[in-house]
């Protein structure tokens, strides 16, 4: 649509970069009143979460390139290029797991507890990310016949193929990151153990994502087995994960703080 939000002389800056900033610090905010709230140092979360930021988009970006490992195996300098798309939601969370679970022990932070907090901030920042991705082009979707809410990218330098009428999935998975949120929030009052706000997060994106994923134009993310992408194949492991997390961690009976 608008891949380039302001452009000055050499001075480019890329909407879908912008987008992403923009939904990091909301998401971080959020993260920090809610940490005051429950008692927590809003100081330590901030920490985390430049620490998750980095984590994720290493690993968002890592995850893509192996996918697509012919392409920047004959252009490497192209790996470092996030600002034409190119990062893989889920590579982000499997990177940002371990990078998070070891951040908050080694300052002796809960771990359900704090993952909780973070929960519906990963939600809405992901609503603007996927905006974000609107603009640019990328993770664009199927052709769409004479879907009336179908899209036409027009800019030359979007990412999505142009003057083509396309299931707008980027708008499909933030207006959905959207419903999860407004779920957190009102889950929140109503929580009866630790770890019970994440794990809810893990199940409704996993849902989310493997219906986005029917939707989606951009074949090079790889399959897993024909006709389940890469993607889909992730979310139906985290939807078990997520199921079985919620039984175990309830059975334990962690309080909420």
């Amino acid at each position: 649509m608008h891949p380039i939000l302001i452009r000055i002389g050499p001075l480019t800056i890329h909407t879908y970069g912008f987008m992403i900033a923009t939904g990091f610090l909301i998401a971080l905010y959020l993260a920090g009143r809610q940490a005051k709230k429950e008692g927590i140092s809003s100081d330590r979360i901030m920490d985390l979460g430049f620490y998750i930021l980095l984590a994720a988009i290493i690993g968002s970006r890592l995850l893509f390139v192996l996918i697509n490992a012919d392409h920047y195996f004959q252009n490497p300098l192209d790996i470092f290029k996030i600002w034409e798309g190119g990062l893989v939601f889920y590579g982000g969370v499997l990177f940002a797991v371990p990078v998070a679970i070891w951040h908050m022990k080694k300052h002796n932070l809960d771990i359900w507890s704090t993952a909780d907090i973070f929960a519906p901030s990963i939600a809405i920042g992901h609503v603007f990310g996927r905006l974000g991705c609107f603009f640019a082009g990328c993770c664009f979707g199927k052709t769409a016949g004479t879907l009336p809410w179908g899209v036409i990218f027009s800019d030359p330098e979007c990412l999505a193929p142009r003057n083509v009428l396309l299931h707008p999935t980027q708008l499909y998975e933030s207006g959905g990151e959207l419903i999860n949120f407004l779920i957190l929030i009102s889950l929140r009052k109503h929580k009866s153990f630790n770890g019970q706000l994440f794990m809810a997060y893990l199940l409704l994106y996993s849902v989310l994502r493997f219906i986005v994923e029917l939707f989606r134009g951009d074949t090079e993310r790889g399959y897993l087995i024909y006709p389940i992408s890469v993607s889909q194949g992730i979310s139906m492991a985290l939807f078990l994960t997520a199921i079985i997390g919620m039984v175990v961690l309830k059975q334990r009976k962690i309080k909420p703080q």
